[in-house]
């Protein structure tokens, strides 16, 4: 692997043995990855392409009472709709409705938390409309709750 330098004293790309620039650097030093990276994970396992497991979107919100994001990327907004029903709104859109949701839930002294999927919600390429509840009931039903502490990921290919 070798460093090929410009002007200044930057980077400009990373070149393989075979001497092919695999990834490259612009002038405002954002990194493009030209091929398939092949990366060994802690157990030995092989990674090919880790740009498509990384997530696309995530936020970590408070949704209680004014709803604000503490910290997310490639989020332009966040809906309350009501009670636990929040409708985050991608930057960027998904290339399709089938990418991956991750999320999590906490309310300060309250019951196990959930963060899902209502049943009048649904993926969209732009947006994802959920909800956060807790779990009652000997059957384990959900109740939309405002969280404290509100997770979301999305996972999947971008537009």
């Amino acid at each position: 692997m070798a460093l090929t330098k410009v002007k200044g004293s930057g980077v400009e790309g990373i070149t393989n043995l075979s001497n092919a620039t695999f990834l490259s650097v612009n002038a405002s030093e954002v990194a493009t990855l030209l091929t398939t990276a092949v990366i060994n994970s802690e157990g030995g396992a092989v990674t090919h392409n880790i740009a498509q497991g990384l997530a696309k979107v995530w936020v970590n919100f408070n949704g209680v009472g004014t709803i604000a994001a503490r910290d997310s990327f490639n989020m332009t907004s966040l809906t309350d709709n009501g009670t636990g029903d929040y409708t985050t709104t991608f930057a960027n859109d998904f290339g399709n409705v089938n990418y991956c949701f991750n999320g999590n839930s906490m309310r300060e002294n309250s019951r196990s938390h959930t963060n899902g999927q209502g049943s009048a919600t649904a993926y969209a390429v732009g947006s994802y409309r959920g909800i956060t509840a807790f779990v009652a009931g000997s059957n384990g039903e959900d109740t939309a709750n405002d969280s404290d502490i509100a997770n979301r990921a999305f996972h999947g290919d971008l537009a």
